[in-house]
């Protein structure tokens, strides 16, 4: 449990202080607490190298904003930040270039007609695309085929891999966010339930689907710790950081859970493997050869604040 924390400081980012700054988990000060922020990595490949892209979509009382940055040999730079500002002209599409990766990189964006919902990432009607010598490395967005049209770049037959993300959610008891456990996978609602008000005993309950998959008693005693689950067919671990919600530290309000769908979890997979009925033993060892022959894993990172 160690390497949680660790681990979700690791993504890179390029809100500085002019900009949306990232909240992290040891800090907790009021600007923070009111923001919502989704941090997406995917893994790409540049000139047969393989790099780190990460999209940060961030919202706050000032307005919305979107980075791009790029981690390639334990080094992030950030190749472009747009704030969206309601009350005021903003440039909701352009483009930036930069040398990043011993290379020319050029990032185009149109958010003009992008729809918003509740959250900081739009739902339709907008592009961001990351083009290196006219190939599109990654792409995302419904409007592919303008993205397309703007950068004459040609679309690479190996799509960008999403293998982590980042994700502020705030509730009082519940919170529930939209989740893929693997690139191109299921859309999942998950809920997370944590009752602190029983002082005598507190509970965490995870659902999947209106399905619990998780339930830790005794929560006191348990504040940390991890748990292996099954969601389609792959083994999920799970872990979490309630602390700072059960003893009101003064660094923060928030907790901290990791689902990560990884390798290293091959020996908790097979003792999973009865606990699902519906999970053939076939299924099971094709998905674990499908995984090692992608050699990826993917984590999904919860900041969960409590509203106050």
């Amino acid at each position: 449990m160690s390497t949680l924390l660790p681990m979700m400081k690791d993504f890179p980012s390029c809100f500085g202080e002019n900009g949306v700054q990232v909240a992290d988990s040891s800090s907790s000060n009021g600007s923070k607490t009111g923001q919502n922020l989704v941090a997406c990595v995917y893994q790409c490949r540049i000139h047969g190298r393989s790099c780190l892209i990460t999209v940060t979509w961030a919202k706050n009382l000032m307005g919305q904003g979107l980075s791009v940055g790029i981690d390639e040999d334990s080094s992030s730079r950030c190749l472009c930040k747009v704030d969206i500002k309601p009350w005021v002209f903003s440039k909701r599409k352009g483009c930036k270039s930069l040398e990043a990766c011993s290379c020319k990189i050029d990032v185009y964006w149109d958010l003009s007609s992008a729809k918003f919902g509740s959250g900081p990432e739009p739902l339709e009607g907008f592009y961001v695309g990351v083009v290196v010598d006219q190939q599109m490395i990654l792409l995302l967005g419904d409007l592919r085929k303008e993205a397309l049209k703007k950068t004459n770049a040609v679309p690479l037959p190996s799509n960008a891999v999403l293998v982590a993300k980042k994700e502020h959610v705030f509730g009082k008891k519940l919170y529930g966010t939209k989740a893929v456990f693997y690139d191109n996978g299921p859309i999942h609602d998950l809920v997370i339930e944590c009752d602190t008000t029983n002082v005598s005993d507190p509970s965490l309950i995870i659902r999947i689907d209106s399905k619990t998959v998780m339930q830790v008693k005794r929560l006191q005693w348990k504040f940390r710790g991890n748990h292996t689950i099954v969601v389609d067919g792959l083994a999920v671990e799970v872990l979490w950081d309630v602390h700072n919600w059960l003893f009101g530290t003064p660094l923060g309000n928030d907790a901290v859970f990791m689902f990560r769908t990884c390798l290293s979890a091959e020996k908790s997979w097979a003792s999973q493997l009865p606990s699902d009925p519906n999970m053939s033993q076939w299924s099971f060892s094709e998905r674990i050869s499908e995984t090692k022959s992608q050699g990826l894993c993917f984590s999904l990172i919860l900041y969960a604040w409590k509203n106050m």
